[in-house]
């Protein structure tokens, strides 16, 4: 690689089938072929591109966490054998408490929409605790932050504060990873932290704020990043992903009731190439893959995984399908995001690894006809974004905007078809990417994320209000466009 700084020198690309350090963005790129890995030249210098993540095997990487990492601090207790099951229930009630200053009918509204119970989740993660174990740090009581430079704010506005987590917290920190809500509870799997790639599973429970770190059995995926889980039947699909220079093209099912990993079934013929940086959503039976990128090249190809019924048992296995859509489709891309609104998968942005995207696609999933949206202004160029359908609106959070990573929050009117602005408090996570968003009793949490330096290992949580949005819209759906 050429040393020239790498402010003016052009980035490396996403998809480079060497590298862990998906580097690109900005017209400028070069192709997508014959990225080596590292510049060891650039080892001390910042990273100026929203891929830019240290590989798992370079423990020289520029993006090493600074000298104040993670694993040094402490817990703010440790549990003992025998704790009684009220200081359990003590523990799980104070974590409900409200993390900011807010005024006193904000201080009640708050109470009323966090649920302090500490009861066992439908979706099998249990919250019963064990005595710390090597390599865990469990904290059995929450850190409730409390800052008097906050300003007081109304109930009625969107608030973001920092969630007052405890329990079994996460011994690594989380980005490219994936988390999907079962009931209460969001199961966290894969990402890479600050040295490799997880393959481990951790649940947080969103009424209890608490980390839990179960064991699970069976035949256990790789590590990897950039993934997919898609949920059905309460099993969680896992598709994709990568680790280093290695791309994946495998599925794994994890059944959240028994915790129980296996490797269902697929039948013989025609499967997507190995890939990472795609998007999924499950429809009538089927798990639906569109995108992402190679190694080589960046993907607009749609693959259908019939999984409905007993589909991946030996005499029933899943069967892969290309499917061939209608009207101009998107162009090749990578890190956008897809919601499934109604029988509408909804595409937004992106990059192809030459440049990022402002577009919003829409692909009507019983005619397989694309549609592109007319653009409103403004325009946002967003990549390794998340977005979370609430009612008539995406939200859109963080990310990149092809000059640097973000934490505005983006609505985009499902009715409109346009971007709106939203007054929202309270101190908003900081600038980041490859985090992971989930949409639980009218609460947006944010988990993790990657902000071109360091890697994070909070959990920050956005109220969304009484007046944040149209709070009778339970349900939406759109017309082909």
């Amino acid at each position: 690689m050429s040393s020239t700084p790498r402010s003016s020198r052009p980035p490396a690309s996403i998809f480079s089938p060497e590298t862990d350090t998906e580097t690109t963005n900005g017209p400028e790129a070069r192709s997508l072929t014959g990225v080596p890995e590292e510049d060891p030249s650039a080892r001390d210098r910042p990273p100026s591109s929203p891929y830019s993540m240290s590989s798992p095997a370079a423990s020289t990487s520029t993006f090493n966490v600074p000298s104040t990492n993670r694993t040094a601090r402490k817990p703010s207790s440790i549990r003992t054998l025998g704790r009684s099951s009220n200081d359990q229930l003590n523990a799980a009630n104070v974590s409900a408490s409200t993390s900011t200053k807010r005024t006193a009918s904000t201080s009640s509204s708050i109470a009323a929409g966090v649920n302090g119970s500490t009861k066992t989740s439908r979706s099998g993660a249990s919250h019963a605790q064990v005595p710390s174990l090597p390599g865990q740090r469990f904290r059995s009581s929450p850190r409730l932050p409390h800052d008097k430079d906050v300003a007081l704010a109304p109930s009625t506005i969107m608030y973001w504060s920092k969630a007052p987590v405890w329990g079994t917290i996460p011994t690594r920190t989380m980005r490219a990873h994936t988390v999907t809500l079962v009931d209460t509870t969001a199961w966290l799997f894969g990402g890479c932290d600050d040295k490799d790639s997880s393959k481990d599973i951790y649940c947080f429970d969103t009424e209890t704020m608490q980390w839990t770190h179960p064991d699970t059995v069976g035949d256990l995926p790789p590590p990897c990043r950039a993934h997919t889980t898609t949920l059905y039947d309460r099993k969680l699909l896992i598709f994709g992903g990568g680790l280093a220079s290695t791309y994946y093209d495998a599925v794994y099912l994890l059944d959240t009731t028994t915790r129980r990993w296996s490797r269902p079934n697929i039948a013989p013929g025609p499967s997507p190439a190995a890939r990472r940086a795609h998007s999924a959503v499950f429809y009538k039976g089927k798990v639906w893959v569109f995108g992402g990128g190679t190694g080589l090249t960046a993907l607009n190809d749609l693959w259908t995984l019939e999984v409905s019924g007993n589909a991946g048992s030996s005499s029933r296995p899943m069967r892969w399908t290309e499917l061939p859509t209608h009207g101009k489709k998107p162009t090749p891309r990578g890190y956008h995001t897809a919601n499934l609104v109604g029988n509408i998968m909804v595409v937004i942005g992106g990059s192809d690894g030459k440049e990022s995207f402002t577009d919003v696609w829409c692909l009507n999933l019983d005619t397989l006809a694309w549609s592109l949206v007319k653009p409103q202004h403004p325009v946002f160029k967003r990549l390794a974004h998340t977005s979370t359908q609430v009612g008539s609106y995406i939200f859109i959070m963080g990310g990149h905007n092809a000059s640097e990573y973000v934490s505005d929050l983006l609505l985009y009117n499902l009715v409109s078809l346009q971007y709106e602005p939203r007054l929202v408090l309270g101190k908003p996570p900081s600038t980041r990417g490859y985090h992971a968003t989930v949409l639980a009793d009218s609460r947006l949490f944010v988990f993790g994320g990657f902000n071109g330096h360091i890697a994070f290992d909070d959990v920050y949580i956005l109220d969304l209000a009484a007046g944040a949005y149209l709070p009778q819209v339970t349900s939406f759906t759109m017309e082909s466009i």
